[in-house]
């Protein structure tokens, strides 16, 4: 069966091509610092990352005069160039095909609840000038013959708000923006890793004036570590998500994040908590998420064991044949792991019959060219035979087609080329996958433009949290073009970014290079190895989608220990070349502990399971059953009401982790504007500078 789509227009959105970058800019000036000469870069507002939100940020903040500088680690290497799904979404404003209502939306948004209902709201009523913009950019979004934009329904998203480019929408994003910043002539240095942050004054006076980072470009004999010194009077933090931070992983590799950068400079993260699992290829391979038409179209999905034999295991958990079809079809949009969704032989089951085959040693596969199984001494599998939600579905896509392969064919033939490009064809092998972590919803505390707890920081996209226990898919693509916009206005407002920061931050500089010396050592039993191999291996154990209270205390403890050794002892290395990994894994370790301690805090006061995790406890009030009976091992603690009020932040007091709690700010959805009363306050600028209650 061939494509009803030209393969020369599948290529062209499969193979998305980035913009070449132009020549480093030439540093201002070197200086010494620390007894090494370093080269200088002075801006206004320096961008840390050049995915999809850094992008919007920088753009938009040139265009309202800015002096604007981006940086990057990897230009085009991070998740939003690089990861996504079968048709990668992105959530955007309407509802059931009649316009919008912008609270409606907001309240999807945070109805996972510990999410602040100011920040919701932004996010809806910016949703449309966001995507508009993008469109006005070049972004192909689908639309009908009358103009309209093509929706479907995703995770956590009753009405369909959801649109798609195909599995590359976000890197189609990156592209545009790039395009844009590059015809804007901002200054973009790549290969270049935030190590310091370089702040002045202290209390509420504190604020940002630069950074340092560390840049193989600008090794030399006398700067043998690529010491880097960016000044600056705004700083945007949009360096995306811890994706280091578990074993178990669909990140790209690489992507550290900045959640320890942001503990040692003082910066509060709130919701950590808070991340999102789910079915995935490996990132051994090629990392992507397996939601949408991939289940869908309902393979067959089996594990084999060391001996090669097969299990049809998802037969031990749903009573029917069914049962077991349509809840894989359902895992394409509610594709997150929630506990809830194991009781009464619901979605996530898969994900845990999945979870615990990896943890029996067994691989697991989708067959695309085979329909699920039969469950013993049920009917075998028929398009009949689907409960009505997942029947509706597919009679209205016309995917009628007697396998799974055709019917993917039929429904995104996307979806085949994308792994085609990585040689994996699925039109012919089996594909392996399994539950890894796939996003960070905490992060950065920030206000509603983005500021952080210091002057001049602002944080944005997966580094910002923003996010709740839950979201709709494809909101957070969303939230970091909105934000990134909102940070703009707001550094544009202040005129702080307008000239290139002269301020003198030598001594800074020299404090922060003599705490990186002092880390640095050659006869530490700690290697950057060593401490990922502990990291990781925490994480996934112990903080995965099923959690214990002793696991969790004792996977804490360790934590500490791990960064007390650091500290006493430093961590070694074998050539300058992978200092700056050193101290990368040497933050993640912080970030890892800040992790553990806000999860062992909401846990030992009693917080139950909600989004990523289930909270396992022998007293629970939640009891999985499979056809085979209750799942003893897995009953959990249902979430609290009252925990959905409120957040928990974290900061980092000297050596040890600090947390709080703060209830969600309220928006009160009676309270209208009216344009004479208001105008005045956004053209004098009053806008920026409310604080929210």
């Amino acid at each position: 069966m061939t494509s009803r789509v030209p393969q020369s227009i599948l290529d062209a959105l499969t193979d998305v091509e980035m913009p070449r970058l132009r020549p480093d800019p030439d540093a201002n000036n070197h200086v010494e610092v620390g007894g090494y000469s370093v080269p200088m870069y002075r801006s206004g507002c320096l961008v840390v990352g050049s995915g999809a939100a850094g992008l919007r940020a920088a753009v938009e903040a040139k265009r309202r005069g800015a002096d604007v500088t981006i940086i990057s680690q990897s230009a085009w290497g991070g998740t939003s160039a690089c990861s996504g799904s079968d048709k990668q979404t992105l959530h955007t404003a309407n509802t059931a095909d009649q316009g919008d209502n912008f609270k409606d939306m907001a309240r999807s948004i945070r109805a996972g609840g510990a999410m602040d209902e100011d920040i919701a709201y932004i996010e809806a009523v910016g949703s449309t000038r966001a995507m508009a913009s993008l469109q006005f950019m070049g972004l192909p979004l689908p639309q009908d013959r009358l103009g309209g934009t093509l929706r479907y329904k995703t995770d956590h998203d009753d009405v369909g708000r959801a649109t798609s480019c195909g599995p590359r929408t976000s890197r189609l994003m990156v592209k545009v923006l790039a395009t844009e910043a590059l015809r804007l002539d901002i200054p973009f240095l790549n290969q270049t890793t935030a190590i310091k942050v370089l702040t002045q004054g202290a209390g509420d006076a504190r604020h940002v004036v630069g950074l340092l980072a560390i840049r193989p470009k600008d090794k030399s004999d006398a700067n043998p570590y690529g010491f880097t010194v960016f000044t600056c009077t705004a700083l945007v933090i949009a360096a995306g998500g811890p994706g280091e931070l578990y074993r178990d992983s669909v990140f790209p590799n690489g992507c550290f994040g900045t959640l320890g950068l942001a503990l040692e400079t003082g910066l509060e993260l709130v919701n950590i908590t808070e991340s999102q699992f789910g079915i995935s290829t490996r990132r051994e391979g090629f990392p992507w998420n397996l939601s949408g038409t991939y289940v869908q179209v309902i393979p067959h999905i089996y594990s084999v064991d060391d001996a090669e034999n097969e299990h049809h295991f998802l037969a031990d958990y749903y009573r029917t044949t069914q049962e077991l079809a349509s809840n894989v079809f359902r895992k394409g949009y509610q594709w997150p792991f929630h506990a809830s969704r194991m009781l009464d032989f619901q979605s996530s089951l898969v994900d845990l019959a999945i979870f615990r085959e990896g943890q029996k040693g067994r691989r697991v596969f989708m067959d695309f060219n085979r329909n699920p199984l039969p469950v013993p001494g049920d009917q075998p599998f028929s398009l009949a035979r689907l409960d009505d939600d997942v029947s509706n579905y597919l009679k209205t896509a016309g995917a009628s087609h007697e396998l799974p392969i055709h019917r993917l064919r039929h429904m995104n033939p996307l979806a085949i080329e994308l792994y085609k490009r990585y040689k994996v064809d699925i039109t012919t092998d089996p594909l392996e996958f399994a539950v890894n972590n796939q996003h960070m919803n905490g992060g950065i505390a920030v206000d509603t433009w983005g500021c952080t707890n210091v002057g001049g920081i602002y944080a944005i996209g997966e580094a910002a949290g923003t996010h709740g226990v839950t979201r709709p898919g494809g909101s957070a693509l969303n939230a970091g073009q909105v934000f990134g916009t909102r940070v703009a206005e707001h550094i544009a407002a202040s005129r702080q970014a307008v000239m290139p920061q002269d301020a003198d931050v030598m001594d800074q500089a020299a404090q922060a290079v003599a705490g990186i010396e002092a880390t640095l050592t050659i006869d530490s039993e700690l290697t950057a190895q060593e401490i990922r191999k502990q990291v990781q291996t925490r994480m996934s154990d112990s903080a995965g989608i099923l959690c214990h209270p002793g696991d969790i205390r004792r996977s804490l403890a360790d934590a500490q220990v791990l960064n007390d050794a650091i500290r006493a002892n430093g961590v070694t290395f074998t050539r300058p070349a992978e200092v700056a990994r050193v101290l990368q894994w040497q933050q993640m370790a912080l970030a890892s502990e800040a992790v553990l301690t806000a999860l062992d805090t909401y846990v030992a006061s009693g917080g139950g399971s909600r989004g990523a995790r289930a909270v396992c406890d022998p007293e629970g009030d939640a009891l999985p059953m499979a056809v085979t009976g209750p799942l003893t091992d897995v009953r959990f603690r249902s979430e609290r009401e009252v925990d959905k009020l409120e957040q928990l932040i974290v900061r980092l007091a000297g050596q040890r982790m600090v947390v709080s709690r703060r209830p969600n700010r309220t928006f009160d959805e009676a309270d209208k504007a009216f344009f004479e009363r208001d105008w005045p306050a956004w053209l004098t600028g009053a806008i920026y500078r409310a604080e929210p209650e």
